[in-house]
């Protein structure tokens, strides 16, 4: 199962970055192979510019054409996802995210912003072309404790952990049931955990 992780912060070190890495570990664990996707590393002037033809817009666009699911993580700024992000999300074709099943992470600093992925992010999801936009899971600041160095596991609360338990089941689920649903090719599909 081939999944890519865009972490949507302008910063490395950032709750929502880290929020992403966990979900990269329990795929991995459970044997989903994992690309990631960090938008801040996309070329700047390309994004603000708008430069279609820009090689970091179409390396992007195809990593994103290679994964049958994605899991794409923010942070909340102003009650809405990060401006990079954003800035990515426009440049890509219309039907980027067809046929794909996505599963949404927000972090921000207190509950009141967790309507962002409802009521900002889906809409742009659906635009997209998204065949399954998951229920997102949304972690306040206070939930997610950063690891002090880089390679530590990140902290979850029990009940965030528990959220995002159950939204990779659904995740795995959600793929289970669309390859059932596909033609049978010659190819042996692998197993799902």
């Amino acid at each position: 199962m081939a999944f890519l992780l865009i972490a949507g912060s302008p910063t490395s070190h950032s709750r929502s970055a880290a929020l992403l890495e966990g979900v990269a570990r329990q795929l991995q664990a459970q044997g989903g192979t994992v690309a990631r996707l960090a938008v801040r590393d996309v070329n700047a002037q390309a994004l603000l510019h708008a430069d279609f033809s820009h090689p970091d817009i179409a390396a992007t666009a195809a990593q994103l054409a290679q994964a049958e699911a994605v899991v794409i993580a923010t942070p909340v700024y102003k009650a809405a996802y990060s401006g990079v992000l954003k800035a990515w999300l426009d440049m890509l074709p219309q039907a980027a995210l067809q046929g794909k099943t996505v599963l949404p992470l927000a972090t921000g600093g207190s509950p009141h912003h967790m309507l962002v992925l409802d009521y900002a992010l889906r809409p742009v999801l659906q635009s997209l072309g998204a065949r399954h936009i998951l229920a997102g899971v949304y972690a306040t600041d206070a939930q997610v404790q950063l690891p002090a160095e880089a390679a530590a596991p990140v902290q979850l609360a029990e009940a965030l952990q528990q959220r995002l338990d159950d939204a990779l089941r659904t995740l795995w689920s959600e793929l289970r049931t669309s390859r059932r649903r596909q033609p049978s090719d010659s190819v042996a599909q692998p197993a799902l955990p």
